[in-house]
């Protein structure tokens, strides 16, 4: 396997302005275990936008960057859908900054071997690949 192989299919990010969730969630309601509590969390979310003296705090962990919310994020604050962001040093550095320089990130799988990677110089992210190369760039 090489690794042109490995590095061929990007994430691509998710643009929920593209999207009307309030159906798949209204749907969810009706539903159990996760999908129930998925639509009971944007319930309280809901009321939290609409409490004034709420304050939203969106804590993120480095890989969901990687996975494809990136833009969620940028959506959220240029909406003011948060007030404060909490995040790991990855998700400014790593992630943020690595793809803000033009490298990418790539869908790939966490059954890999991981000496593999290693030497074509491949990083993974759970089930997501980026070049070492170019994330020595950053």
């Amino acid at each position: 396997m090489r690794k042109k192989d490995l590095l061929k299919k990007t994430v691509d990010h998710i643009d929920i302005k593209a999207i009307n969730a309030v159906e798949i969630i209204e749907a969810m309601k009706k539903m159990s275990f996760s999908a129930r509590d998925l639509a009971s969390a944007a319930d309280i979310y809901d009321r939290m936008l609409r409490e004034k003296k709420c304050a939203v705090i969106l804590t993120l962990a480095g890989s969901t960057s990687a996975a494809g919310c990136m833009q969620v994020y940028v959506d959220l604050v240029k909406n003011n859908m948060v007030d404060v962001i909490v995040a790991t040093g990855a998700s400014i550095v790593d992630m943020d900054f690595f793809e803000a320089l033009g490298f990418k990130h790539y869908q790939g799988t966490p059954f890999v071997d991981d000496k593999l990677l290693r030497s074509l110089y491949i990083d993974r992210i759970y089930d997501t690949f980026i070049s070492e190369d170019d994330l020595q760039h950053c």
